[in-house]
């Protein structure tokens, strides 16, 4: 696991932290630049970046590890680097936060369901959340050798373990989650993130704000035009400020 942050926040302990991953695909984290993680970073965020089964950071096993009926391993990989980080000091469950994108999305959307106690806020983007059903919309039975389907025995045996939307529970206190989609997004239909939010507004026992922010042009890849990007970014860094109370 990767982590990074201000010097003065890496000698410290209990930091607000943001966390991400991916997972899947043999898809490699790799260093790149994030306006949102920097911007985080600079107001006192630590990032984390656990190397999770599902990629292939360590090779194609590192891959083939998580894939299909293994899926839960790569949520396991994250789980565990989210209680690493706190049983170390290095945050806790009401600082600590989650995001990502697409599989990554799915990542979140599992970890959110699975530990909802251990993390203040989710930001969980264009995901694929019903994995009973994914396979029926737009073109993404392409990747069901990735996950599997439920049209095999076996395959829905895992996948009912892990599919977020069938994972809610009536009555849990849920972290404060902020889902992002549109109609435009092809390759993880919008009714995932729309179900999947208003399923968990009925079964929220918190006071957090579970909330989507939705734009009818919104596809999977950010081709609106800059000033709409500005805004949607501007959106979730003000959701995890509010939630983590950091300095704006």
């Amino acid at each position: 696991m990767y982590l990074v942050g201000r010097r003065d926040v890496l000698d410290k302990t209990n930091n607000p932290t943001i966390m991400t991953s991916y997972g899947g695909y043999g898809v490699s984290m790799t260093p790149r630049f994030s306006v949102f993680v920097a911007f985080l970073m600079e107001r006192g965020c630590l990032f984390a970046l656990p190397n999770i089964r599902g990629g292939s950071e360590f090779g194609v096993e590192w891959h083939n590890a998580a894939k299909r009926r293994n899926r839960q391993i790569a949520y396991d990989d994250f789980l565990f680097a989210a209680e690493w980080l706190t049983k170390t000091g290095r945050t806790s469950p009401q600082k600590l936060a989650i995001f990502g994108g697409s599989n990554s999305g799915l990542l979140v959307g599992a970890a959110l369901t699975q530990r909802p106690h251990l993390f203040r806020a989710v930001v969980c983007m264009v995901p694929m959340l019903d994995m009973l059903r994914y396979h029926l919309y737009d073109n993404a039975h392409v990747w069901k050798d990735e996950f599997g389907t439920a049209d095999d025995p076996e395959d829905f045996a895992a996948l009912a373990k892990y599919s977020p939307y069938h994972q809610v529970r009536q009555g849990l206190a849920y972290p404060a989650t902020m889902l992002v989609s549109g109609d435009a997004d092809q390759n993880c239909n919008p009714l995932h993130a729309r179900k999947m939010t208003a399923r968990l507004q009925a079964a929220n026992a918190s006071s957090c704000p579970i909330f989507i922010d939705y734009n009818q042009f919104r596809g999977h890849s950010p081709v609106l035009p800059l000033s709409e990007r500005i805004e949607a970014l501007t959106d979730r860094m003000a959701f995890l400020c509010d939630q983590l109370q950091l300095p704006v």
